[in-house]
Order: structure tokens, then sequence, then C-alpha cells
């Protein structure tokens, strides 16, 4: 047998161990700021298309937003007037509409946060759901369906219902989520005291939340003061100022934005662009409302 050696094998370099804690450290370093740039990209991305919009609709508006536009229903023929039907239309509307959907979204977000089994939770809820992504012209097609064609008549009333359909699903789930953050320690004082779950749920549970479900109600409310579609198959629109006559066609905002928009003619597009302005302050004071009263709430 040949006497070859074999190789011994030297001893393991390693890095110091502080080496290797720095280049750990660097590394996550890296990986935080990648992500923060990506987040912080994905913000602008989010926040430009809103800032733009606002901006594009201030600056085509603001010369249009007078007086006239405020306090003066349209002329019968040609351009002029301004838009008080409109204005009056969508208060009366959103208010009825509102005054069928609050009790209702409210009263379903109860019973599934807190009467309901699993299954009949998940089955409201899923319909919830659904109902809040379905598009809105297919509510104006049924309401339309229901409530004007029987009667042959396009009417106030029937834009009321659309609009309240478009918000119930909307309260319902914000009702259920703010429900469902009321402390259980708060629900079991309650009971403890001898009070009746009913009871609890009135006294304790919906006061607590209370702040939670009136901002649902100010996102409902928003989202159907801007509707449109259902109210061009229900309400219709007209140029007459009507108060108080649900049975007969009235206008609203964002109908009268549409029909200002689409028209040939340079003196009503600048309407169209001061009733954007309108509602889009209208919309915009709705949320700071909202917002005011929860910061206040919270400081107090």
């Amino acid at each position: 047998m040949s006497g070859l050696a074999r190789p011994v094998a030297g001893p393991i370099v390693r890095p110091p161990i502080a080496e290797r804690l720095a280049g750990r450290r660097e590394r996550r370093r890296t990986v935080d700021r990648a992500w923060r740039g990506l987040a912080l990209g994905a913000t602008i991305v989010a926040v430009v298309p809103l800032a733009a919009v606002l901006l594009f609709v201030a600056v085509k508006g603001a010369g249009a937003l007078n007086p006239d536009l405020l306090t003066k229903p349209p002329k019968a023929l040609g351009v002029g007037g301004g838009a008080l039907n409109s204005i009056l239309g969508s208060a009366q509307m959103v208010a009825l509409g509102a005054l069928l959907a609050v009790p209702a979204g409210i009263l379903a977000g109860v019973y599934v946060a807190e009467f309901a089994g699993a299954q009949a939770a998940r089955v409201v809820r899923f319909a919830s759901d659904v109902m809040v992504g379905i598009p809105s012209i297919l509510v104006g097609i049924f309401v339309y369906t229901i409530l004007v064609l029987p009667f042959k008549q396009f009417n106030a009333f029937a834009g009321s219902v659309a609009l309240a359909i478009i918000m119930v699903p909307v309260i319902a789930r914000t009702t259920e989520e703010m429900l469902r953050l009321v402390g259980r320690e708060l629900r079991e004082g309650s009971l403890a005291l001898g009070l009746p779950t009913w009871r609890t749920v009135v006294s304790v549970v919906i006061p607590t939340g209370l702040t939670g479900i009136l901002s649902g109600v100010m996102l409902a409310l928003a989202r159907a003061a801007g509707e449109t579609a259902p109210l061009l198959f229900t309400a219709l629109g007209s140029r007459l100022v009507n108060v108080g006559d649900f049975g007969k066609p009235m206008d609203a905002l964002p109908v009268f934005i549409y029909n200002g928009a689409r028209q040939p003619i340079a003196a009503l597009n600048e309407q169209a662009w001061g009733a954007a302005l309108l509602l889009v302050l209208l919309v915009l004071g709705i949320n700071v409302a909202v917002r005011a009263r929860s910061w206040a709430r919270r400081a107090g």
C-alpha cells in the first residue's frame, strides 16, 4: 500500500459575530426601506387621482358656483337660470331614502351582531356584501319595474326607494362591525345587573358604538347623493321646482350634471361643472362633520 497522506481539513474560518450581526441588520434595513418605498408609492397612486379629480372639479366649477346657480330654477326654454330644482330634489329624495334605509339598516346590523345564529349571520352578511357591490343601474331597473311601470309615471318616491336600497347594506355592514367592536365586558356587566338582552343592546351596546354607526350612515348618504343611474330610471328629472310631491318626477344634482354635461352648449356645460363642485362640497362636508364629531367624542 502506498502511503498517501490525506489532506487535513483546516479550521473553518467564520466572520466574527459582530460582522454577521451587522450584515443581518443591513439586509433588514434594505428590505425595510424597499417595503416602505413600495407602501409610499401605493399611497401616492391612491391619493393622486383623488386629488387630481377634486382639483379639476374645483377649477372647472369655481366660476359657475354663484348665487344664481343656488337660488334660481332653470329657465323653461333656452340657457340660464340655476339648479334650485336639483338641489331641492336631491335633498328631498336623499332624506326620504335615509328615512327608509336607516332604521332597516341599523336593525339588520343589530340582528346580525347580537341575535342571529352563525348560519343566519353568514347569509345576511353575504347578501349585504353582494348588495354593496351590485351596480346601481340594476337597482334602478328593479325599482323601475315595480314602482314606475305599474303606475305609468316616473316619480320621486321610486327614486327615494332606489336610494334606500343602495344605502341599506352599507348601513347594515357598518353597524354590525361597530357593534362587534364593543367590549364583551360591557355586555356581561349589563346582564349581571339583571337587564334583559334587548335592553342591554339598546342602552349599552348601541350608544357605545353610536359614533361608528353614524359614520356608516353618513357614508351611505354620501354614496346615495352621488347616484345618477337609479334616478334616471325612477325620478327621471324635471326642470320644474317640485317640493313635497313625490308622485311626480323630480330633479337631482347628479341628473342635472348628467343632462348639462352632454349638451353641446357651453353655458350648460359650465352649470354642470358648478353643480358637480357643489355636490363634491356637500359630500365633503358630510364626511368632515362625521370626522369632527368622532374627534370631539374621543377628546371628551
